[in-house]
């Protein structure tokens, strides 16, 4: 009961506002993890984790069911889901793989925005909890724990800057790397190489062209950009 009452405790109280040197080197750190294509290969396997339970979550609430989750080690994954191969369902479990990332990253600054830094990273566990019992290989229960094991870590054992530092690059970089994302879904598209992307897919399902689909997820993408960067600001970070 007292872990409890302690866990209870962290998530409630919120931490002071970083200073806005502190938060903009943050966030440029996390900008450099998306740019830097080294970086980017390790870091993107969260975006993955993100897009695919993103596809998993709307599948459940359009009434679909849910068959489990993989995850690859060259960063692709794949959710399976039973139900008809067609219609709103479908189209809405397709579309929200990759706006999945950003809308995460919007919620996860309003968070940080009230000061619940700590609140968000035991959001993040609860959901990477939750994603743990659809995964369906070796590598993506591998994939799910490391990433759960560090946010407990930085929860638990961090201190309040290190804390506020950790969630505030966390949320930088799913809104910087849903971007990324989108735009390397294009490069192959552009080669008529990505015949089985989401957008693709889309297209196939809803006879408009995947270009448009790739459009609606970066509208929404620096959407929830723009939003952030509103909720995120001087006098709040």
């Amino acid at each position: 009961m007292d872990v409890l009452l302690d866990i209870w405790q962290r998530i409630t109280t919120p931490h002071a506002a970083l200073a806005p040197l502190t938060a903009w080197l943050t966030v440029a750190a996390a900008g450099a993890i998306v740019l830097f294509t080294p970086a980017w290969r390790l870091a993107r396997h969260v975006i993955t984790i993100v897009h695919e339970g993103g596809h998993g979550v709307i599948a459940v609430l359009s009434g679909r069911r849910l068959g489990g989750i993989r995850l690859h080690s060259d960063t692709s994954g794949l959710t399976v889901s039973r139900g008809r191969p067609s219609g709103p369902g479908m189209i809405l479990t397709l579309l929200a793989g990759y706006p999945a990332a950003a809308l995460l990253g919007l919620g996860a600054a309003w968070l940080l925005s009230l000061g619940y830094d700590v609140g968000l990273l035991w959001a993040l566990l609860a959901l990477l909890a939750l994603l743990l019992v659809q995964i369906r290989n070796w590598f993506g229960l591998w994939s799910v724990a490391v990433t759960g094991a560090v946010v407990f870590g930085v929860s638990w054992f961090g201190s309040p800057l290190v804390q506020g530092v950790f969630a505030l690059l966390v949320t930088a970089f799913l809104l910087f790397g849903a971007l990324r994302t989108s735009l390397e879904l294009q490069r192959p598209r552009s080669r008529r190489a990505g015949s089985s992307s989401d957008a693709d897919q889309l297209a196939r399902l809803t006879h408009v062209p995947g270009i448009f689909w790739v459009a609606v997820f970066l509208g929404v993408q620096l959407l929830c950009l723009a939003l952030s960067a509103r909720l995120l600001t001087f006098d709040q970070i």
